[in-house]
């Protein structure tokens, strides 16, 4: 089965990270189980969600793992012009959800095992698909378990995430926080006799905003991002019922994205500073004042050093000559730190188009990693020397 076909299946699925994958896995599963492929699901405690690893060449032998997610984000309130799951193929794209984000690259790696299962490969290929990743890499964890037991671990891994087939070497760390507000309920008519929640909130997001300006100002940057310093982004706030009550309470969430020379523990540990601070001043007048956090997510940062073997021999595969970093994260950074296997990102269509309405990607993108793939299945015939 070729690509395309593969692809207009995995679109049919809506993976939308809220609704299960199952059905996708096991026609994942039924695919490589017709091919006499070897293959794990490993689903979630309500057996809702599942991972998938799947090794083509001798077993218990490290090899080249393919790494993609399988949900997608939602589509609700965009405005499509066609249908979302549904692949349409129109003015030399392919349209759908996830066409980029990024089961084009599920579909080529999908394509590439089986026909590797048709070679004597010396070197095995790997394929590892995972649930959840758009709720902040969530659902890759019990694979990482699982992998963690296994007699070896693959000796590199490449994460398909769309870079137009550039070899990534990094991408920035996310930590999500969770804030909760405390104040003292009243009247509105007696509000300086009160404490408005949605103050604190104004004055930590003040702080944030600060500390975030003194971030983008400062010498410490990588020029290889889009972005070049760390970035602090509050995307949540709720609070307050009714206009003549002070809210006692408010809510919101924010998010640090970390380049690797900046430490997001220290970067929390100062914006907690700073709010004590507020809460402090706050006490004059209501002792029950308080600002209370709480990481709710956290995933390391990818910082594949340039002359590592995995990013010369991915280089090697799509002809590029030099690298970049991407500014959205993925699961390389947690292949990385939590197994060591050294990890690139490179995968086929531009983030640019994912996550939006009329999502797409350029079938000359697929068909150059269709390409790439074919001539890692040729190295992987041939045999690779893993230092």
């Amino acid at each position: 089965m070729q690509s395309p076909e593969i692809l207009q299946h995995l679109i049919g699925f809506d993976t939308t990270s809220r609704n299960s994958n199952v059905e996708l896995m096991t026609f994942i599963g039924d695919l490589l189980r017709a091919h006499d492929i070897a293959f794990t699901l490993l689903p979630n405690d309500a057996g809702t969600k599942a991972n998938l690893y799947a090794t083509i060449g001798k077993p218990n032998t490290a090899g080249v793992m393919l790494s993609g997610h399988t949900d997608v984000v939602p589509v609700d309130g965009q405005k499509w012009t066609k249908p979302p799951f549904q692949l349409t193929e129109e003015n030399g794209r392919y349209y759908g959800r996830g066409t980029a984000d990024m089961k084009g690259f599920v579909a080529s790696a999908l394509s590439a095992a089986l026909k590797a299962k048709e070679r004597d490969l010396a070197t095995p290929l790997h394929l590892g698909f995972s649930y959840d990743e758009e709720l902040g890499c969530l659902g890759v964890h019990s694979m990482i378990e699982f992998m963690k037991q296994a007699p070896v671990r693959p000796a590199f891994c490449i994460v398909g995430e769309p870079t137009n087939l550039r070899v990534a070497t990094g991408h920035k760390g996310k930590t999500a926080i969770d804030v909760t507000c405390t104040g003292r309920e009243g009247h509105s008519a007696l509000a300086p006799f009160a404490l408005n929640a949605l103050y604190l909130a104004s004055d930590l997001i003040q702080e944030i905003r600060d500390l975030q300006k003194s971030l983008a100002d400062s010498e410490a940057g990588d020029l290889d991002y889009d972005v070049p310093y760390t970035t602090l982004h509050v995307g949540k706030i709720n609070g307050g019922t009714a206009l003549n009550i002070v809210p006692s309470r408010c809510d919101l969430s924010f998010e640090i994205r970390n380049i690797e020379s900046d430490d997001p523990l220290e970067i929390f540990d100062e914006i907690q500073s700073r709010a004590s601070r507020i809460v402090e001043n706050a006490h004059e007048s209501a002792p029950e004042a308080d600002i209370a956090m709480e990481v709710f997510n956290a995933y390391p940062g990818l910082a594949t050093p340039e002359d590592a073997s995995v990013v010369e021999f991915v280089r090697s595969l799509t002809g590029a000559n030099g690298t970049c970093k991407v500014a959205f994260g993925t699961e390389g950074g947690l292949f990385s730190q939590e197994l060591g296997i050294p990890t690139v990102v490179c995968g086929p269509g531009s983030m640019t188009q994912g996550h939006k309405p009329d999502e797409y990607i350029e079938i000359e993108q697929v068909q150059r990693c269709d390409a790439m793939l074919e001539k890692l299945i040729g190295h992987l015939q041939r045999g690779l020397q893993m230092d």
